[in-house]
């Protein structure tokens, strides 16, 4: 397969610049795709400049999407993108299906593919290496590979993985930062790293402090406002912005989140309807957040908002 070389230099650019936007995909009320509620979103989100955007992906309930309406969200992501921004579409399942996702993507004119962790099963380290092998001998794309949950790479695993023609880089889910040291230590120089951690933010300085100062950020899909504030403070070392946001947003927002599984997801959508995006209910097996917790929620986010000086 012949890889576009122009690409890598995009992402690396493009994660020095801002945050990673992962958008949510929308759903009308009675769970069917709403492309042009998606594309008012993702529209919404490249307005404000990321670094790169991931459609399909853990944020926008990939594994619940059936290939057309992946192919929908995908193509819609690159038609509003415009060559602006990378788009980098999620696969994933095991490789055979994976590489139709990827045929998708391809079509649909994405620039990467973010190879989500592999379904229900462990695996041995060889097996980790074999799944990015076989799909990187099927697609033109390069890939990034998606460490969490089942899929953790050791140094000689990751090692392997970095010498496969096409992978270009690693998100991070675990927050092991001893392991992730080891792995930035052991890639090639223009190998690219960034923080896949649930709400980034919590441990984003720890993971600058390793070598990893790129990260996704969920809260971009409903408040960019305090995203890019963030980004800004971490950036041009503002350790009282930072702390600030922290103590005030991200922290009681984390303990929101873990109050419920899949609220990961669920609270973000949540979010996003509050301040009137068109990204409708997440699907089944998330479930919308209670009444208590969606009055918590848009307390916490009318807080957040006027630490960067927005309005709900």
């Amino acid at each position: 397969m012949t890889l576009d070389p122009d690409t890598a230099r995009r992402l690396r650019d493009g994660m020095a610049r801002g945050v990673l936007s992962f958008p949510l995909t929308s759903f009308h009320d009675d769970g069917t795709l709403d492309p042009d509620g998606f594309r008012a979103h993702v529209a919404a989100q490249i307005a404000t400049a990321p670094g790169a955007v991931f459609p399909a992906c853990g944020t926008g309930e990939f594994f619940s999407l059936d290939e057309d309406e992946y192919r929908q969200v995908v193509t819609i992501t690159v038609e509003e993108a415009g060559g602006r921004v990378p788009v980098v579409a999620g696969i994933g399942y095991g490789w055979a299906q994976a590489v139709r996702f990827a045929r998708i993507a391809e079509d649909a004119g994405a620039d990467a593919l973010l190879v989500l962790p592999h379904y229900l099963v462990a695996a041995p380290q060889d097996g980790l290496v074999a799944q990015l092998e076989q799909i990187a001998a099927r697609t033109r794309l390069p890939l990034i590979a998606y460490q969490r949950g089942q899929v953790a790479f050791g140094p000689a695993a990751f090692r392997r993985i970095t010498a496969i023609p096409g992978v270009i880089g690693l998100k991070d889910g675990h927050s092991d930062l001893d392991r992730l040291q080891r792995l930035t230590l052991a890639a090639p120089e223009d190998f690219l790293f960034f923080n896949g951690a649930a709400t980034a933010e919590i441990q984003a300085r720890a993971y600058a402090a390793v070598g990893v100062p790129a990260y996704s950020s969920a809260v971009h899909a409903f408040a960019p406002e305090i995203a890019d504030a963030f980004f800004t403070a971490l950036r041009d070392g503002d350790d009282g912005t930072v702390d600030k946001l922290l103590r005030d947003f991200y922290v009681p927002f984390v303990e929101l989140r873990d109050r419920v599984p899949g609220y990961a997801v669920s609270l973000v959508k949540a979010a996003a309807r509050l301040r009137g995006r068109p990204v409708g209910p997440v699907r089944a097996p998330f479930t919308d957040p209670t009444a208590a917790d969606l009055a918590d929620l848009r307390l916490l986010l009318t807080t957040g908002l006027d630490l960067v000086g927005a309005q709900l």
